[in-house]
């Protein structure tokens, strides 16, 4: 099956019966239409309808190289500067339909496999590594047009430099045992985001000072026996698009991955007992430049969005004429446009790497990835400074509908909109800005790539100064003398 539409989507989440479990009891029935995932995967299946339309199609699916049918154009190994541009359009094209807010799109994790299969032959020939299972499961992923999410961290129980696990039961997800129809993991991973309304799971564990069997990368059927997703609360504010315009829609759920003996079989093992691999294969692989150029991309969309709920902020109450007001709506245009000039450096100061696919420069990509996480939540400050108490006088859709409409339409006007338009903004704002969905999106951007500390400490150690110093050298040194001086 080639790019699927949204029916197909959710009729295939639906069949996984998946163990989902939240608030302390397994979700049953289809899961489509538990309040917790009714909105989110609707949402997710109007990307996939979207890619199927006529006027889009050409942008958003590309042949596939063994059955000629089109496939998510995410899917696509860059060779050229031209294929990179092309998968950020299409990324683009599917973030303006949520406008950004799904940072767990199909697309980010169809550029993770796709990173992936870009990089195998960091495996080729290395112990308990199997680079044909990587391809065989990206060409899988790509001509079914699954759908995925990912675990890749340990629960946060010790953050210590040098914690080591003493427990009879595991914590973290290790390997308990090697058979011969695959290997056996138990413990927990997080965070998944989509968890449980997605066909796959890819699962990728980092050794690092402990033992081997913390080591390894798999991608198992999220209905996996043994395998259960863990709900956090649900961020979805209700049903009503005019109440909670964002969460209703795209309210992506996070989940904590329980591994009871789960038996991954061989076929589906990327690596294992290899903990230079494990601790390595990320940083040394394409995924970083790939996923970074995805993830630019969405953000710069979010932006857009965001300069477009100020600028709508400040036409409705009339305060535009203020320096204070332009100085705030500045901040976002500068943001914005930094965020587009430095995609659009990476893309043109993309190279071929050594397996000869098109890499975006990874350098300009985590200025971009280290700015981002600063300048969000300043965002989040400006419409609260802008919006005032405006975020807080919000009624209700039903509230317009009652016998104190007349009040509101009267109250609650803006300065050239009837009352009704101007709370549906202001609840806008207060959902992306205030809500427990807002503060989410908040701290999901700040922690995206991880610990923005060590996000500046990795570009500082990438970033060449010498140079520049180099020139300071050479001003302070002494200057050529003639013999007779």
């Amino acid at each position: 099956m080639p790019a699927i539409n949204g029916k197909q989507y959710i009729d295939r989440i639906d069949r996984l019966k998946t163990a989902v479990w939240m608030d302390g009891d397994p979700v049953t029935g289809k899961i489509s239409e538990h309040p917790a995932f009714k909105g989110v995967m609707k949402s997710q299946g109007q990307l996939y309808d979207f890619q199927l339309e006529a006027r889009v199609k050409p942008c958003m699916t590309y042949p596939s190289p063994l059955s000629g049918k089109p496939v998510g154009m995410s899917y696509l190994q860059p060779k050229t500067i031209e294929d990179l541009v092309n998968r950020r359009k299409m990324i683009q094209h599917w973030a303006l339909l949520n406008n950004g807010m799904m940072g767990r799109s199909p697309d980010y994790m169809n550029t993770v496999i796709m990173a992936f299969a870009s990089s195998v032959g960091l495996l080729t020939g290395k112990d308990h590594c199997f680079p044909e299972n990587i391809t065989k499961f990206y060409e899988y992923a790509r001509e079914n047009d699954r759908s995925i999410t990912h675990t890749f961290i340990d629960p946060q129980v010790n953050r210590a430099h040098y914690h080591f696990e003493h427990t009879e039961e595991p914590i973290a997800a290790r390997i308990v045992e090697r058979n011969a129809a695959g290997i056996v993991v138990k413990g927990a991973k997080v965070l998944a985001t989509q968890g449980g309304i997605t066909d796959e799971i890819l699962v990728l564990s980092a050794a690092g000072f402990e033992a081997k069997d913390k080591g390894f990368s798999f991608s198992i059927p999220s209905n996996a026996k043994g395998l259960k997703f863990i709900c956090r609360d649900s961020f979805v504010g209700g049903e009503s698009a005019f109440d909670h315009p964002l969460s209703s829609r795209f309210e992506e759920m996070d989940t904590i991955v329980v591994f009871d003996d789960v038996l991954v079989p061989w076929d589906r093992v990327f690596y294992f007992d290899n903990p230079e691999i494990s601790n390595t294969f990320l940083a040394s692989s394409s995924f970083s430049a790939f996923t970074m150029h995805q993830v630019v991309a969405r953000r710069i969309v979010k932006t857009e969005f965001i300069l477009g709920i100020v600028q709508s902020i400040i036409d409705m109450i009339n305060i535009g004429g203020y320096q204070h007001v332009q100085e705030k709506a500045t901040e976002i245009i500068v943001a914005l446009e930094t965020m587009k000039a430095l995609l659009f450096k990476a893309e043109m100061e993309a190279q071929v790497d050594e397996w000869g696919y098109m890499r975006p420069d990874q350098l300009t990509l985590q200025i971009a990835i280290n700015l981002f996480p600063k300048i969000y939540p300043r965002f989040s400050e400006i419409i609260q400074l802008l919006g005032a108490s405006g975020l807080m006088t919000i009624p209700t859709e039903n509230a317009f509908r009652s016998g104190i409409r007349k009040d509101l339409d009267q109250y609650l006007q803006g300065a050239s909109k009837k009352a009704e338009d101007r709370i549906k903004l202001f609840r806008l704002a207060w959902d992306i800005s205030m809500s427990s969905f807002g503060t989410r999106e908040t701290l999901y951007e700040r922690f995206f790539f991880g610990d923005p500390m060590r996000l500046s400490s990795q570009l500082y150690s990438a970033y060449d100064s010498q140079p520049y110093v180099d020139r300071v050298d050479a001003i302070l040194s002494p200057t050529d003398r003639s013999a007779d001086d």
